[in-house]
């Protein structure tokens, strides 16, 4: 598939300033990589008085149906009645689109670090698509472009089959675009226009796409007679989604007419008020103190050992600066659960990428853990026997050896303040000890000397002056001036073998029926953790 962006200029202002605006220098050819196929962008022409860039994108089918077996993505329209002989690597769409976005990112964005003011001047821009599916034909491409600003919107039909003109037009054209325009502006609506005239995306649609459309459509979409149309096309017809976008868009437009921001008008419900009088769980302090310790760490690569139920793993996954999120549990039960509230299977490609679930013990080495930034062993320790605890300690410390690991556990001595919880009870009924203050800081500090790493201790929730806070958290970091020691004696797991799924009904972790309720936190627990 292909696609030409031309501008003409003159000696005062040259026309080769196209390559600028898109990054990308007219005398080279280059290739970028996508999850389908190649890339290519060069200049058939690039004078002072005319300048010409060309996206060609070449589609692997294989690629293309391997990536959408059983996951919802990859959906070619026509790949049900041939899966390896269908338009999509001929025909603009959604794959197009994508490999647009990704090959002229900064020109979407109107950014220009060499030019600044290049991205806010309207050129004379000229824009081809030799072949684009219109669901709707030429009439909706009108539909479409004409409110944009462009003075010469062209659909050509294309004909079935120029041999035989009795046959008819085919569902594409042949479509043109001239005007004056911003380069970012005229982008943006070919990244969401293309996709929605081919009625079709290769990809899993996720709640995520609203903001995607948002975006693409800031300055034009709110305002848009077919914004309806589009947002439903754009969303593949998803009723909930599309509505979101609807309501979001009306906000803009409403906002603009009155020259205030939506955050200005988009303010009936007082979420302070609504919120100030209720307790706010111990799991989220806990969330909250380890992300804030994962920010001050500059982790990128996290570990959620014993991630449970997943929730952790999601916290993670709404913050870009988290690059890889592996989350392991010794119970298939809870990587299901996990899976199903992350939604794998529906989640979009790029984040997919981001977030794997492993299962695995924690009372083995496992080559797999190793070279991450960070490891969070939120509620974890205390459900082993106290005599496993070295297994764990080497697995984690000793061979995986992330440069920041979170610990947090329940500290015995809060127990007091919970009036419903009767004494000489611990939290969990899957609990094998719940320390002091005092008992965890000599475990850690212990822990810390042997591996080479720091350690500081943090209070997480209430933090009572007498019995302390309700959870205690260490923060181990790795020294470097200091080398850890390697005595075979510190490695408990005299069995060589990396197997993750070793039996787990030696491991304490994997019992995820335990009934949370003698917790009298209101903190839901996750999978096998305590509240």
């Amino acid at each position: 598939m292909f696609l030409t962006i031309s501008t003409t200029g003159s000696p005062e202002r040259p026309a080769t300033d196209l390559g600028y605006l898109l990054h990308k220098h007219p005398g080279k050819t280059q290739a970028f990589s996508t999850s389908h196929g190649t890339a290519h962008v060069f200049y058939p022409e690039a004078t002072a008085e005319r300048c010409t860039a060309a996206l060609l994108l070449e589609v692997d089918p294989v690629a293309l149906v391997r990536r959408g077996q059983g996951k919802g993505r990859g959906g070619a329209p026509d790949a049900a009645l041939a899966q390896y002989v269908n338009d999509r690597p001929y025909a603009a769409s959604s794959l197009l689109a994508v490999a647009l976005s990704g090959v002229f990112r900064s020109a979407l964005k109107g950014q220009c670090a060499v030019r600044p003011e290049l991205p806010e001047q309207a050129l004379p821009l000229r824009v081809e698509i030799p072949v684009l599916p219109a669901r709707g034909g030429p009439e909706l491409v009108h539909r479409l472009f004409d409110p944009l600003g462009w003075d010469l919107v062209r659909a050509e039909p294309v004909p079935l089959d120029e041999q035989f003109p009795e046959w008819g037009d085919s569902r594409y054209v042949r479509l043109v675009l001239e005007g004056e325009l911003k380069l970012a502006d005229a982008l943006r609506q070919l990244y969401v226009l293309l996709p929605v005239l081919d009625d079709a995306k290769h990809y899993w649609i996720a709640p995520d796409e609203v903001d995607k459309l948002l975006r693409a459509g800031d300055g034009w979409l709110a305002a848009h007679p077919e914004n309806g149309l589009i947002s439903s096309r754009y969303l593949a017809r998803h009723k909930r989604l599309t509505q979101d976008a609807l309501e979001r868009l009306e906000l803009v437009r409403l906002a603009e007419a009155d020259g205030s921001e939506v955050e200005e008008l988009d303010n009936a419900v007082d979420e302070s008020r609504d919120t100030e009088e209720r307790p706010v769980p111990l799991a989220v302090h806990r969330r909250d103190a380890i992300l804030a310790a994962l920010r001050v760490a500059g982790a990128q690569r996290v570990l959620d050992l014993g991630c449970g139920q997943g929730q952790l793993v999601q916290a993670l996954l709404k913050d870009p600066a988290y690059t890889e999120i592996v989350g392991m549990d010794v119970s298939m039960r809870a990587l299901n659960l996990a899976a199903k509230r992350l939604r794998l299977e529906r989640m979009g490609e790029r984040q997919s990428t981001r977030v794997r679930l492993l299962q695995g013990s924690l009372a083995y080495t496992d080559k797999r853990l190793a070279g991450y930034d960070a490891a969070v062993l939120s509620e974890v320790i205390e459900h082993l026997d106290p005599e496993r605890l070295p297994a764990l300690e080497y697995a984690v410390f000793g061979s995986a050896r992330p440069r920041t690991v979170l610990v947090t556990t329940p500290n015995v001595e809060y127990n007091v303040r919970w009036e419903s919880l009767p004494a000489g009870h611990v939290r969990h009924g899957d609990h094998r000890f719940e320390w002091t203050r005092a008992e965890f800081r000599a475990w850690a500090d212990a822990v810390a000397r042997r591996h080479g790493y720091g350690v500081e201790f943090v209070p997480v929730g209430d933090d009572d002056p007498e019995v302390g806070p309700p959870t205690q958290m260490a923060v181990f970091t790795q020294s470097d001036a200091t080398d850890p020691t390697t005595d075979p004696t510190t490695d408990p797991t005299t069995d060589p073998t990396t197997d993750p799924t070793t039996d787990p009904t030696t491991d304490p972790t994997t019992d995820t029926t335990n009934d949370p309720s003698t917790d009298p936190t209101t903190d839901t627990p996750k999978e096998g953790e305590a509240a």
